[in-house]
């Protein structure tokens, strides 16, 4: 490895006696960038030709050790120093090179710590090779010295899942050398080394380590588990095989097997699906009208409603710090409302999400019960969370107008209903946004902040920071029937109906979409949410039905038999004795027979390919008319939601996302042609035509950083 880099100052060096300090500096997470990688073989260069440094310590300036690579660098061609070129000249130094950890040494930064000789931890630091989130698998060294130094078990512990284990754990696994009381990194790495070079340590050199030998089936059966758990993603397999190679080969070439495992999931589209999750994560807060807007003041929120959305909010609220006081309209009631939030908070106590004392606190002093609105005249906040009735939310609206005071929020977790119509009947139409949270509200983790015509920029952004504050993925939409998620399920499940009654049955799509990555498909998860709350919107949009829609009343027939899923024990499937897990239901395809004959429809065998390619661009079309409405400001935002709230695969990136890897002429080329037996349920977006036309995609609507023209249009109009 050439040594001619130039130093660029982004690691320092500083000798204190006769230990070098090489600081890490590059906020706020200390990437390993160009420049640093650069700067570390230059400063490792220097340390070796300095006569007066017995001894040399890594640390990371700020809150972390070292975090990882630069993932920005992925999208551009690799520049030398490579990262496991840089690793092996620390490795190969002729002095001791110890690690001091503080905060994270996460992916490349638990790569360089096991690179070093020795590696010390503070109290609080973590570390962990989570590249396989990404779609990759350590490039640096990571799945050939970690097994090396820690075992083959606790390699196939860490690296497939991912997974950062704390520093006790870390020393007990034999990764870190100590876990100093220091508070200081520096101090603590300055005491490791003098400890070092006063006793003449050896160095230790992972690649050099023989792991005990281990029997082979236990990689198969670790890559049966993971498999399994990985539902289609390669990288966590991968990560297997990788490890396994380290059992099986010279230090050298499993190196060149792990470099050559790496670049080909780094040039596949799972690698690109996850990075752009990744990179999406991060951009959904970032919007226009709340820069530079701080949010309201947050500390107790009021909640409507104590039935199993209701407690929820109030459980995920509570279990964040924020006291809650939650109205039902009795005490019965309200009894009911508190053993769901005790029943909710014990369950978390179990896991250790809560300690005993944080439930002693929580209903001693956080969690107010009452059958009294005026109880809320003090609370920042309120969320409504009673039934999906427009006429029984605009009530409650009132009586909040009347109570609550000057600047609270209020709050509606609709899942379909018109926020501006329900903000109509206040005089406050300015404190009122849409919070639609998922059931079970205090484990599912996305949060629909709803923008009705008037909420204030204020509003929006204590939205966000409540997301912020219970931990959930806050995604920005506006109003229309079923904001971004339920709109576009809306969509597909019509087109999964459809498909059904072409002549498919349900359980070959549930089939086709959990090989597609699903965790269920659409026909289970009907079940599991209750046919019966289908059949409610059904009816509630039958008034306004176009004459046009394709209408199936086989879902209509199986509730008017009172199936009603998982909770009837029978639905699509018949669950035996409260099983989860259910059968098919063989009276569904009589069911379906009859309406074909009825409507005279010959039923076509469609393949999985097919089935596969109509669900996929009803979610599209019906994504992109979304966008192209404001509904939601960018593609991404609707890959986030379908990601967090309706099971889409992560590995696929998302709708949009995936849109784009297969290309976006296929998919209108596909509505083109389903438009000519039902020109009214497969209208192409305009959106849609426009990027085909010009030859875009919907990354390119996401760069031009969420103010394409259909956003703009929307918030002028």
């Amino acid at each position: 490895m050439s040594s001619s880099f130039k130093s660029s100052g982004q690691v320092s060096y500083e000798l204190r006696g006769d230990v070098a300090v090489m600081t890490v500096s590059n906020a706020p997470v200390n990437a390993l960038s160009l420049a640093i990688r650069q700067d570390l073989v230059a400063r490792i260069k220097q340390f070796e030709e300095d006569e007066a440094a017995k001894a040399a310590v890594i640390v990371g300036e700020g809150k972390v050790f070292i975090a990882g690579a630069d993932i920005r660098e992925f999208k551009r061609p690799a520049t030398e120093p490579h990262l496991p070129d840089v690793i092996d000249g620390i490795e190969a130094c002729s002095k001791p090179v110890i690690a001091a950890i503080h905060g994270v040494a996460l992916g490349g930064g638990l790569e360089v710590a096991l690179g070093c000789h020795f590696r010390v931890g503070v109290k609080g630091a973590k570390v962990g090779l989570p590249e396989v989130h990404l779609g990759i698998i350590p490039g640096a060294g990571g799945t050939q010295r970690l097994p090396r130094l820690a075992g083959y078990e606790k390699a196939l512990e860490m690296i497939p899942s991912g997974a950062p284990i704390g520093a006790d754990a870390a020393k007990s696994a034999g990764i870190l050398d100590g876990v100093s009381d220091e508070a200081d990194a520096v101090a603590a790495g300055l005491a490791f080394a003098r400890s070092v070079i006063d006793n003449g340590t050896p160095l230790r050199r992972c690649s050099e380590l023989v792991a005990p030998a281990v029997d082979a089936q236990v990689f198969a059966d670790a890559k049966a588990a993971v498999a399994k758990r990985a539902r289609g993603q390669k990288s966590p397999v991968v990560c297997v095989e990788a490890i396994e190679v380290a059992s099986q080969t010279s230090f050298a070439d499993g190196m060149a097997k792990e470099r050559e495992m790496f670049m080909e999931l780094k040039n596949s589209a799972q690698h690109r699906a996850l990075s752009h999750a990744f990179f999406a994560d991060r951009a959904l807060g970032k919007l226009p009208e709340i820069e530079g807007i701080a949010p309201r003041a947050l500390k107790s929120i009021g909640v409507i409603g104590g039935g199993t959305m209701g407690a929820g909010i109030a459980t995920g609220a509570l279990m964040n710090g924020l006291s809650v006081t939650l109205i039902e309209r009795d005490d019965e009631a309200l009894g009911r409302a508190k053993a769901t939030i005790a029943k909710n908070v014990g369950g978390a106590v179990k896991k250790g999400k809560l300690s005993a004392e944080q439930e002693q606190r929580i209903f001693d002093e956080a969690l107010s019960l009452s059958t009294d609105y005026a109880s809320l005249s003090d609370v920042d906040l309120v969320v409504e969370a009673v039934f999906e009735d427009i006429d029984v939310k605009k009530q409650v609206f009132e009586k909040l107008d009347a109570v609550c005071k000057d600047g609270a929020v209020l709050a509606t977790n609709t899942s379909y209903l018109d926020v501006n119509a329900i903000a109509a009947v206040t005089k406050r139409p300015q404190d009122v946004i849409g919070l639609h949270f998922f059931s079970p509200a205090h484990i599912m983790k996305l949060l629909e902040v709803v923008v009705a015509d008037k909420t204030a920029p204020d509003v929006i952004a204590t939205g966000f920071q409540l997301g912020k504050v219970m931990r959930k993925v806050a995604v920005r939409a506006g109003v229309c029937d079923g904001f971004i998620g339920n709109r576009i399920l809306a969509t597909y499940r019509a087109a999964a109906d459809a498909i059904v009654v072409d002549g498919s049955t349900p359980f070959e799509v549930d089939d086709v979409m959990l090989e597609f990555g699903f965790p269920m498909g659409p026909y289970a998860v009907a079940d599991l949410a209750g046919l019966d709350i289908g059949w409610a919107t059904r009816k509630r949009k039958a008034p306004n039905r176009d004459p046009r829609e394709r209408y199936f009343t086989f879902a209509d027939r199986m509730c008017e038999q009172g199936w009603f899923g998982q909770k009837t024990s029978k639905g699509y499937y018949v669950y035996e004795d409260g099983a989860r897990k259910g059968t098919p239901n063989p009276a569904v395809l009589e069911i379906l027979t009859e309406e074909r004959k009825e409507k005279q429809i010959n039923a076509q065998n469609l393949s999985k390919e097919q089935i596969l390619d109509r669900y996929m661009a009803a979610m599209v079309n019906e994504a992109a008319k979304v966008v192209e409405e404001g509904i939601a400001l960018r593609p991404l935002d609707v890959d986030m939601t379908l990601i967090y709230g309706y099971g889409f695969p992560r590995w696929r990136g998302g709708p949009m996302q995936y849109a784009d890897e297969i290309g976006l002429e296929k998919i209108l080329s596909n509505i083109k042609a389903y438009a000519e037996a039902d020109a009214y349920f497969w209208q192409p977006a305009k959106l849609l035509e426009e990027l085909v036309a010009s030859g875009r995609t919907f990354a390119d609507l996401n760069a031009e950083s969420g103010n394409n023209s259909a956003a703009k249009k929307h918030e002028n109009a």
